[in-house]
């Protein structure tokens, strides 16, 4: 065996990886949801409040979504290529910016500059889910990935009242200073709490593949979020949609053709990935749908005969419950998805919230019936969220983890995009004017509510198509023999491949770490546990270079590249855990001999 120079990649002095990178993770998610939903107690009054038309003022929220979907899908490529933890910082520093822009002035254009760096804050979600992956053992990764995805939810229903609270009783633009801190604290945490992955994919940053993807994006959302002002059957809206679906199909051609493209839709066009993300769209409709309907519903005055007269913090209060359920579901979604699997539990969830909306339309004349409602459709869309990282995690190469949940966020965007124009353009249509004032109608919100549910059941009819669950890929071993199962597992080790022991800083051995192989590709070739002894054997598909990712709880993560030539020769090669926040080294290349 040869070896040659020592590789180091970058890793923040002090990192952990102990227990606080989930909740720091979850708690970015948490952050990137503040940030969205902060505007909601002020949308009737931004025209007022910016000196502009109703029109004009739109632009505030639509220019935070249009950066956002385009974002996300970059970013999560960015990360998968230069280091996810890096690209999480990065998106977190652009949305503290864009908070202190938008809370030092009251003008349009800049507070519409500051919404659209805010909008990049969306990449923190696929980045999350991919440091997850990368770093957590696999009975840790359901739970976490569940808290991850459902943390949107969580931020959105806990920022509502607090939003409404400060909005009510100072002046809004608290909202972005508080905001930026959150979005400073969140950095700090990172900093201290997650190290970066090891995980890198080959090739460069597709930059032609980006602003194809990000033209393609603006067209195809400009006119869903902007069809209900200027009419769905307007010349503009329709060339719109022509203009996106022909960039879109350029860009989707282009990317065929390269080698390492922003997207791999070789991989997006699988059955399991392109089921999980159209249902993502539905979902993302039914989870919009109430935080659409619910706050003016209990906001509108007594006086119409339906409305429940509630003041904004109540309202806010009332809908909280959504997202505390989701995010006290992310442990129940691990058991569910432990036993039966996300695909079955994806159903369950799409089930719970068709029952949610069905007995919603019947709870809607007291604030108590809407707590309800909320409680049961927050626990339906915790445990469908939930379900669909673990999906698309399970379909694609480690290399692509961050690229594939980028695209199933931003799935998830386009459906809530969909949901606020269709929506948005039910109510406007039904609406009754009093005193020159438009106000939905009863009828309006049920209509919306059976919107919702279609489009869950439409979800639930989709999901019945993904491929049932797999087994498990690493080998699951008995406590009393474990070290019999090392030895046998090296025994049998008949095409050739890689053996040795992993070792802890002071040399002894660490049972029950995880090794992982990956190939060239960055794809995962094998994986399994030390045993007592910390030994580990790893067969090779075959011959070529690959890196031998080590981890265990209570050591810093370590990685080894080295190469097999294929034949029936074992290769030995030991992988020493560093401490916490010690540098991790990549060997050069071990050679069979």
């Amino acid at each position: 065996m040869t070896h040659s120079s020592t590789d180091r990649p970058d890793r923040p002095s002090g990192a952990a990886t102990g227990g606080a990178v989930v909740p720091v993770l979850a708690f970015a998610g948490i952050v990137v949801a503040v940030m969205q939903t902060l505007l909601v107690p002020v949308i009737k009054d931004l025209p007022v409040l910016l000196d502009t038309s109703p029109g004009n003022a739109t632009w505030v929220l639509t220019s935070t979504l249009l950066s956002g979907a385009v974002a996300t899908p970059i970013m999560g490529r960015l990360g998968d290529l230069y280091g996810k933890r890096r690209m999480l910082l990065f998106s977190l520093a652009v949305m503290v910016l864009g908070a202190l822009v938008s809370g030092f002035t009251s003008a349009l254009v800049p507070m519409i500059v500051g919404r659209t760096l805010q909008g990049f804050a969306m990449g923190a979600i696929p980045l999350g889910i991919g440091l997850m992956r990368d770093m957590l053992p696999r009975e840790r990764l359901g739970s976490a990935m569940a808290l991850m995805s459902s943390s949107i939810g969580v931020g959105g229903g806990l920022a509502l009242p607090a939003a409404a609270l400060v909005a009510q009783h100072a002046d809004w633009h608290a909202l972005y200073f508080g905001s930026a801190a959150l979005g400073v604290l969140c950095i700090v945490l990172t900093l201290v709490a997650v190290p970066e992955s090891p995980m890198r994919a080959k090739g460069t940053f597709d930059v032609a593949g980006a602003l194809g993807l990000s033209v393609g994006l603006v067209l195809l959302l400009l006119p869903i979020t902007k069809g209900s002002d200027w009419g769905w059957t307007a010349g503009r809206t329709l060339g719109l949609f022509a203009a996106a679906l022909l960039v879109l199909l350029l860009w989707g051609l282009m990317e065929l053709r390269l080698k390492a493209p922003l997207v791999d839709l070789r991989t997006t066009a699988r059955r399991e990935v392109l089921l999980t993300n159209l249902v993502s769209v539905m979902v993302g409709v039914a989870f919009y749908a109430v935080s659409l309907v619910l706050p003016q519903l209990l906001q509108l005055p007594k006086s119409t005969g339906y409305g429940l007269g509630q003041s904004m913090v109540v309202a806010g209060l009332c809908v909280a419950p959504l997202g505390l359920t989701m995010m006290l579901t992310a442990p129940v979604y691990a058991r569910l998805s432990a036993r039966f699997g996300p695909k079955v539990t994806l159903i369950l969830g799409m089930l719970v919230i068709a029952v949610g909306y069905g007995a919603g339309l019947g709870l809607m004349s007291a604030p108590w019936q809407t707590v309800l409602t909320s409680v049961v459709l927050g626990a339906g869309i915790g445990l469908a969220y939930s379900s669909l990282p673990a999906l698309i995690v399970g379909a694609v190469p480690a290399s692509e983890t961050g690229a594939a949940n980028g695209l199933n966020t931003l799935a998830r965007s386009i459906g809530t995009s969909t949901s606020s124009a269709v929506i948005g353009m039910v109510l406007a249509n039904s609406a009754t004017h009093t005193d020159g004032v438009a106000l939905p109608t009863m009828h309006g919100f049920r209509v919306s509510f059976l919107i919702a549910t279609g489009a869950v059941l439409l979800g639930m009819v989709l999901a019945l198509f993904l491929p049932g669950r797999r087994p498990a890929t690493a080998p699951v071993l008995l406590a009393d023999s474990e070290e019999d199962a090392a030895l046998r597992r090296a025994r049998e080790l008949l095409g050739g491949g890689f053996r040795g022991r992993v070792l802890d800083a002071a040399g002894l051995p660490v049972p029950r770490a995880r090794v992982t192989l990956i190939d060239r590709h960055g794809r995962r070739a094998g994986a399994t546990l030390t045993g007592a002894d910390g030994s580990y054997a790893l067969a090779v598909p075959a011959e070529g270079p690959y890196v031998l990712a080590a981890g265990a709880a209570g050591h810093g993560p370590h990685a080894s590249r080295a190469t097999h030539a294929g034949d029936d020769r074992a290769v030995d090669l030991d992988l020493a855990l560093p401490l916490p926040g010690e540098d991790r080294s990549l060997p050069g290349e071990t050679v069979t001999a």
